[in-house]
């Protein structure tokens, strides 16, 4: 594995909090100073981080200039922020915490809850059209985003995670859900910077970002059981009370375990002939062992 591992991670988030910062505070002043408080304290100081990291690994794997992902570094995190805003309202998951602190409703209250997350979506697609030199290659990537992130990807997802609660345990409806909800705005940072450099190694970087994402939302099933809120920032057993379509539920928390393994040799198994690939398979070495 690689030696320096986390030096390198915290070179791309060094690079990615920049971009964010940069990106934030030249928020129009035309703008209603709420909208942008809300905006911001859903995307700023907060989270993971994780696809945004894995948008800059990818790009350096393949090639890519750091100037040529930013815009969609920070845009695929809004969507992904966004997501979690709308997620936490009451009509949604109904949670008071994310990221260790209160939820952006809980905080500004539901009706800008809403339109944050709103103003997320929209302005990621903004910032992408705003890149310099927006050429045929930037189209395919944005189009890319957009159907991940839309009806057919993540928001399926979210929908049939919705419709399923009190559900049998159902292996093939949990991994369609899983896939979309969750895989799917893992496998969008990965493969645009290969659509931006004409499809290099797409077909890996797709395969592990597929089972990247399954085993980060089954690891993320057995943390809610596992985990307390001072770990993970948010409810725990929130799942179980939801009576929620899980890894948890379908195989049991052993049973969810092996798939994780599972899922984690599949990650590795798809970079195996892919050169230089040694953070991406670290990076899946932390999402398997990861407490939070």
């Amino acid at each position: 594995m690689l030696s320096n591992y986390n030096q390198t991670y915290n070179e791309y988030l060094k690079i990615f909090e920049n971009n964010l910062s940069i990106v934030f505070n030249s928020l129009s002043k035309t703008a209603p100073e709420t909208i942008k408080n809300a905006m911001t304290y859903a995307v700023v100081d907060g989270g993971k981080r994780i696809r945004p990291v894995l948008s800059l690994a990818s790009a350096k794997l393949v090639g890519l200039n750091f100037d040529e992902i930013k815009e969609f570094s920070v845009a695929i995190e809004c969507i992904h922020s966004y997501s979690l805003v709308h997620d936490d309202l009451p009509c949604m998951d109904n949670d008071d915490y994310r990221r260790g602190k209160l939820s952006t409703h809980k905080k500004f209250g539901e009706a800008n809850g809403v339109l944050a997350g709103d103003a997320l979506l929209n302005f990621a697609f903004e910032l992408c059209l705003n890149k310099p030199n927006f050429n045929a290659n930037d189209v395919k990537a944005l189009r890319f985003l957009s159907e991940c992130a839309g009806y057919c990807g993540m928001i399926a997802g979210q929908v049939l995670d919705l419709e399923s609660e009190g559900a049998n345990a159902d292996k093939d409806l949990l991994y369609k859900i899983f896939e979309n909800k969750t895989a799917k705005l893992i496998i969008a940072p990965l493969i645009i910077p290969s659509i931006l450099k004409d499809g290099k190694y797409y077909k890996e970087l797709y395969e592990f970002g597929y089972n990247l994402g399954i085993l980060f939302q089954i690891t993320d099933d057995i943390i809610d059981v596992e985990g307390s809120l001072e770990e993970i920032g948010k409810t725990p057993n929130k799942d179980a009370e939801s009576n929620k379509l899980t890894s948890v539920k379908v195989f049991g928390l052993t049973g969810a375990k092996e798939k994780a393994n599972l899922h984690y040799q599949k990650c590795k198994n798809a970079l195996q002939s892919v050169p230089n690939s040694e953070f991406l398979l670290e990076f899946a070495d932390k999402i398997y062992k990861r407490k939070k």
